[in-house]
């Protein structure tokens, strides 16, 4: 088991949080992007990125994406954020693949977005297994494949690919011309997508682009207060949306009277996902043990 520690910065969780906001988004996208086999239209959901098993090590992806219902069209995307290189994530990304796999009974591919040039080149490099005839080539997001996008109806046409293309063109001499577009577009889908999506690129993008980004905000009529202000609020949802349900997680065990060790408390409060922490919460009402909340 592959133990995955690492400090989430409020770039990677604004990035991930693009990626798993709308999934119909996301399946343009990939499509857009990828040749994958996901239907064009049907269920889709968000599934646990925890692929640990009763080892105590933790084996977290940023997100995981389920597409389909039938067993021939269903698949799973693992969906990663890197900003840095990571040689550890080359032996955790296969595993996190064969455990999607395994739980859901269905295919299952790796996507990577990667903001900065030279993390996409080491990200898409190929990952040997050892296994004859078995190499990993993860599906890399970045600059060199995303469109340049400054016409607003393109634009609104894949609204996932033009979000997207606002944090991967980021220091693109046409990036007034992209932010102005994709903020028109934002304009053809609900308001409270849209102004999430606002969030979470402001939350994702760095220095100048950031600020580009909240200078045409400022002119919008989304309840947009500048872009540290904003920072502050996105950062605050990503990080703090879910403190409550951990503690009640917590809280329930101590009330039961069960021991919580350290390594639990702080897994419990580390994890950001709603999905996960529901379900914790329910076996808390039933365990024999805190451990028995990862098995």
């Amino acid at each position: 088991m592959i133990t995955a520690r690492r400090s989430v910065t409020p770039q990677h969780e604004g990035i991930n949080k693009i990626l798993t906001l709308d999934l119909a988004h996301t399946r343009q996208l990939l499509l857009a992007l990828f040749d994958l086999p996901i239907a064009k239209s049907g269920a889709a959901r968000l599934a646990s990125p925890d692929f640990s098993e009763a080892d105590p090590g933790v084996c977290r992806a940023d997100g995981a994406i389920l597409y389909g219902e039938r067993k021939d069209d269903k698949l799973g995307v693992i969906v990663e954020t890197q900003r840095a290189e990571d040689e550890t994530k080359r032996y955790a990304w296969l595993e996190y693949i064969a455990n999607m796999r395994a739980r859901e009974k269905c295919p299952a591919c790796l996507v990577v977005i990667c903001p900065k040039g030279r993390v996409a080149k080491w990200a898409s490099g190929d990952i040997p297994t050892g296994h004859p005839g078995l190499v990993l080539k993860p599906l890399v997001i970045h600059e060199g494949n995303t469109p340049v996008i400054t016409d607003a109806r393109q634009a609104a046409e894949n609204i996932g690919l033009a979000v997207v293309s606002v944090v991967t063109q980021s220091e693109h001499p046409r990036f007034n011309e992209i932010t102005a577009a994709v903020q028109a577009a934002l304009d053809t889908i609900d308001r409270e997508t849209a102004y999430r999506y606002a969030r979470y690129i402001t939350l994702s993008l760095e220095g100048d682009a950031q600020e580009e980004w909240g200078r045409g905000m400022n002119t919008k009529t989304y309840p947009y207060q500048g872009v540290y202000a904003e920072c502050l609020v996105a950062e605050g949802e990503v990080k703090g949306e879910v403190k409550g349900e951990a503690k009640s997680v917590l809280k329930v065990l101590d009330m039961r009277g069960l021991v919580v060790s350290e390594e639990v408390r702080e897994r419990v409060m580390d994890c950001l996902d709603e999905a996960i922490l529901d379900g914790w919460l329910q076996r808390a009402l039933k365990v024999d043990s805190a451990e028995e909340l990862f098995l």
